[in-house]
């Protein structure tokens, strides 16, 4: 059974350091500017012999209103979900106001609590050493998440909180067991404010993310789990994608990036679009993204409890997205609100018939008829007088569908040809939607 440690304290004092520390990798964003993280941000790991679930969680601040109240909602549902608290604060800045009220939250949770001293690697941190005793939550461990002091000590204090729950045996359920199934890894984004976080709750079933009116409140691309018809998912909810030139900040930079980095990562990608505002310019930029990224694409169009002529609205949408994108011509898109939770599992359906396309392989033999008929339908052009013989194809990988073809001249071969030659695979073979790559290269010539 995994042990869940909540790590929670002020803004700014280390936590999302610590959690990457713990965590052995750099998951949570990291930065001077307080308050950076905003969602709860989970990690499964190994503490010596015991496996630990790790949530980090925003910076608590005083308030009850607005976003503010929210993130303090999210930090206290990680302490009610945890096995064990750990309360960290600064020791350079000593105990101030906010430690102390929310030392109260942490005693009055009934959960065992271990204090941690942060930024403890120079004696300027010792008077806030002392002054952490006031807060009645034990001795304080000095550590210093950012160079790795005193984390050993802190690794044996949580082992102990383990052991000391009753449980003498560590977890190891998953060394002896074969996990058949990965889990489908999907990245929902979008553009700011298109109710990326509000969706993911909805299929999770629960308020797992802050949401609300602002734009740009999801910062770091937060994954949760959870099974769809018996199958396991990773949903990965991501900050809103801007154009370049107006990122502003720090924080957005690092928002943007780890989005990114979530469509690198995701098998399936769903682009969410505003149904009053769909197909603008920054949503084709990032359909442009993710296909040149070679990931399965489902686009979803959000807020369709505001539509009244949706037959009439859906059958424009669609043969905008198939004048606009070419590049993955017959993506499915499907209507949905995050809101009610209509279209959900349409959309859910789109998004593993999309994943069985793009891990499809077709067999060679079948591929070579298919390229015969295409050629003699449409045979490619002679270029300075010279015929561009075609002799063979291959599927190279899947993941995404990936051939080859075998050709006489590959760089005199034009692009249009090629496009051609995908689009005839798509038809051919019932791929919408699909990034297909398909790379040329120069057979051997056997009077050679």
């Amino acid at each position: 059974m995994s042990f869940t440690v909540a790590i929670v304290g002020r803004p700014n004092v280390g936590k999302s350091t610590l959690f990457n520390r713990l965590a052995g990798k750099r998951l949570a964003l990291v930065d001077d500017q307080p308050g950076l993280t905003r969602d709860r941000r989970e990690a499964e790991t190994e503490l010596g012999s015991y496996a630990v679930t790790l949530i980090d969680t925003a910076g608590l601040e005083a308030g009850d209103k607005g976003l503010t109240a929210r993130m303090r909602q999210q930090t206290e549902a990680a302490i009610a979900q945890a096995d064990l608290v750990l309360f960290l604060l600064d020791a350079r800045a000593g105990v101030v106001a906010g430690d102390e009220i929310f030392a109260e939250l942490a005693r009055g949770s009934g959960k065992p609590v271990i204090l941690a001293a942060n930024k403890c690697e120079g004696r300027a941190a010792e008077p806030g050493m002392y002054e952490a005793y006031a807060l009645g939550l034990g001795e304080p461990l000095p550590i210093s998440a950012e160079h790795g002091i005193g984390i050993g000590e802190l690794s044996e204090a949580i082992q102990q909180a383990f052991q000391g729950r009753g449980d003498t045996a560590p977890d190891q359920g998953h060394a002896d067991e074969e996990v058949d199934t990965q889990p489908l890894r999907i990245a929902i984004v979008g553009r700011p404010n298109v109710g990326k976080s509000t969706l993911v709750n909805a299929l999770l079933g629960e308020e797992r993310m802050i949401t609300g009116p602002e734009a740009g409140i999801t910062r770091d691309a937060i994954a949760a789990g959870l099974q769809w018809e018996g199958r396991p998912l990773l949903l990965f909810d991501t900050a809103g994608l801007r154009r370049k030139m107006r990122v502003e900040g720090r924080a957005e930079e690092l928002s943007v990036g780890d989005a990114l980095k979530a469509i690198r990562f995701a098998e399936v990608v769903v682009l969410l679009l505003d149904v009053e505002h769909p197909f603008e310019k920054q949503d084709l930029q990032i359909a442009e993204l993710i296909a040149e990224e070679g990931r399965a694409l489902v686009i979803a169009i959000n807020k369709w409890d505001l539509v009244r002529e949706r037959e009439k609205r859906l059958a424009e949408l669609r043969e905008t997205c198939q004048r606009l994108l070419p590049q993955v011509k017959g993506v499915a898109l499907v209507p949905v609100s995050a809101m009610t939770g209509k279209g959900l599992d349409r959309l859910m359906q789109a998004i593993l018939a999309a994943d069985a396309l793009w891990n499809r392989r077709l067999p060679t033999r079948a591929l070579n008829q298919w390229l015969q008929a295409a050629v003699e339908a449409h045979p490619p052009p002679a270029v300075s007088g010279r015929r561009i013989k075609l002799r063979y194809i291959t599927q190279a990988n899947a993941r995404p569908p990936t051939f080859v073809l075998f050709c006489s001249r590959p760089k005199a071969l034009p692009e249009s040809y090629s496009r051609y030659l995908v689009n005839a695979l798509r038809e051919g073979f019932g791929m919408p939607g699909v990034p297909i790559r398909l790379n040329l290269r120069k057979g051997a010539n056997p009077f050679a």
